[in-house]
């Protein structure tokens, strides 16, 4: 079993993405929604979801709507509406304690980075 973060870094501010709207998948269901704080973490989202099983999620940040909120201009259609990461959790060796995954985006309209973490 391992724990989730995240992290939102704004490119064009130069600061943490405090109100992106996020939401955590495995499949087709739904295993949380948040949005980040002032620091650009949600930490509701490891208090909600816990110890993990390994497998493939898939994190998604609504980018476009926090860009519009902040009159940022965007193309119509936005180049990058919703960004979607889909990682894999590895199974922890028994006897092993389970590892912790941070997942962080760094984002503007035309383009992002993430990577894991620590």
């Amino acid at each position: 079993m391992s724990t989730l973060s995240t992290h939102v870094l704004d490119l064009v501010s130069g600061k943490p993405a405090a109100g992106m709207a996020i939401s955590l998948w495995a499949g087709q269901d739904c295993l949380f929604r948040g949005v980040t704080n002032a620091d650009g973490r949600c930490p509701e989202l490891s208090q909600h979801t816990g110890e993990m099983a390994a497998g493939s999620y898939r994190l998604e940040f609504a980018v476009a709507d926090y860009f519009r909120a902040r009159d940022v201009a965007l193309s119509d259609p936005p180049f990058l509406d919703v960004v979607p990461i889909a990682f894999g959790m590895a199974q922890v060796p028994a006897g092993e304690k389970g590892g912790h995954y941070h997942v962080p985006l760094l984002v503007s309209p035309y383009g992002f980075s993430t990577y894991r973490g620590s």
